[in-house]
């Protein structure tokens, strides 16, 4: 299987960083296309893949064609891209806000799947949800799976709740790094040196969110265990129930689903 990226942004990095560190491709079957020089020689020195300013030189000859740019530049590498893939190439879109029905306008014959990774897709821990378009079939399927569960967990889902997965794992790392980086504030605070105090906060974070997917119990009930009457938790979720975190957090999801929704207006 021959892989192209078009765009060599950190999205399309993590998608390189994964596929490789998992086998799923050789660096000479990853090929990426982008306009800035010194960001290609940048991709080609650190992962050995084939990296152009240009798509023209490789793109007949891919399985696969991860568009991977800005909104706002998807329509001119779209336009840049049609009547060059296979009729059996895989055309996969990463960018936020661009539908199915956009894309199969101009690519009415193409497989085409929407997918939302986000980017601990670059250290095998990348949540990644994608729809089918309606020229997609199973193979096509099993190709894009294969990429993306390389580096982490893949669901399945109906193109209307894309813009909810861009929300919360789209935009979530950026929310948990917030966490991360206040509870370790907090451990300093408390008389922590710096450097154990992020490695207690991301490696408690770590911990927590494995439990949850290993035990597959609730977080309330997992967060249960660790409350004790009058104890030290308890104490910690009072504040953070006062300071309405939890509605905050949620809100944040909501506020990111709709400027999803809105670039694909």
């Amino acid at each position: 299987m021959k892989l192209a990226l078009i765009g060599g942004g950190m999205m399309a990095e993590a998608v390189i960083a994964g596929v490789l560190r998992e086998n799923v491709l050789l660096a000479s079957d990853v090929f990426v296309s982008e306009h800035k020089a010194a960001r290609a020689e940048e991709l080609r020195r650190k992962y050995g893949v084939q990296a152009f300013c240009s798509a023209a030189a490789f793109l007949e000859d891919m399985d696969v064609v991860f568009l991977a740019v800005k909104p706002n530049a998807a329509e001119k590498a779209m336009e840049e891209l049609r009547g060059h893939l296979r009729p059996d190439a895989v055309l996969v879109s990463i960018v936020a806000g661009l539908t199915l029905s956009r894309i199969e306008n101009m690519f009415p014959q193409q497989p085409v799947i929407r997918v939302m990774p986000n980017t601990p897709l670059a250290v095998g821990a990348g949540m990644s949800a994608y729809a089918l378009g309606s020229c997609a079939e199973e193979a096509h399927e099993e190709k894009v799976h294969e990429i993306l569960a390389a580096a982490g967990k893949v669901v399945c889902l109906k193109e209307s709740l894309m813009d909810a997965v861009t929300g919360l794992s789209g935009s979530g790392p950026a929310f948990a790094f917030l966490v991360i980086g206040a509870l370790a504030d907090g451990g300093v605070a408390a008389g922590l040196p710096r450097k154990e105090a992020l490695l207690m906060a991301a490696q408690t974070m770590l911990g927590a969110a494995k439990m949850v997917l290993d035990t597959k119990r609730h977080p309330a009930e997992l967060r249960d265990q660790v409350t004790s009457p009058a104890g030290t938790t308890i104490a910690g979720v009072r504040v953070l129930e006062q300071r309405a975190v939890c509605g905050a957090f949620l809100d944040a999801v909501l506020c990111a689903a709709e400027k999803s929704k809105s670039l694909g207006e």
